[in-house]
């Protein structure tokens, strides 16, 4: 029972299971779910900040978990994409430029794992598996932050 929450969390509900682009498919999911409920709002709201801790949490508790079965920073496991997303996104303005530029934003650095991003994912268990996706979306909210005060966008 605990093992079938584990991956269902873990995997997003199935997405996961998706051979190629499964981190990608997280990602825009989470930026259609974000875009549909939050569009028009933004800025500090603190119930969705306890919601995204509370994916954190489960998803450094399901990826500990599974890391013991699938092994270190398994690809079915997509929860630390949907938790990267969302702090991406967090304390903006929702509007389609912001979410589009952050998916992107996103999944660059997500992949590419530039500065300290790729050494984090050394962390022991579930840490090192979210570890590199939160930094990633904070490296891309610090980005839109910026970009969205300038006015150049």
């Amino acid at each position: 029972m605990i093992l079938n929450l584990a991956k269902a969390i873990a995997t997003v509900g199935g997405i996961g299971y998706i051979r190629k682009g499964s981190g990608t498919f997280a990602s825009l999911a989470t930026c259609i779910l974000w875009y549909y409920f939050l569009r028009g709002k933004g800025g500090f709201n603190p119930v969705l900040i306890a919601i995204v801790f509370a994916v954190i949490a489960l998803g450094i508790w399901s990826a500990t978990l599974l890391e013991k079965i699938w092994g270190k920073d398994n690809g079915r496991i997509v929860i630390d994409e949907v938790a990267g997303m969302c702090v991406s996104l967090i304390a903006l303005p929702i509007n389609l430029r912001n979410v589009l530029l952050g998916l992107v934003l996103f999944r660059l650095l997500d992949i590419t794992k530039p500065l300290m991003i790729r050494r984090s994912e050394s962390l022991p268990a579930g840490w090192g598996v979210m570890a590199d996706d939160l930094l990633a979306g904070i490296f891309t909210n610090l980005i839109l932050q910026a970009v969205s005060k300038s006015g150049l966008w």
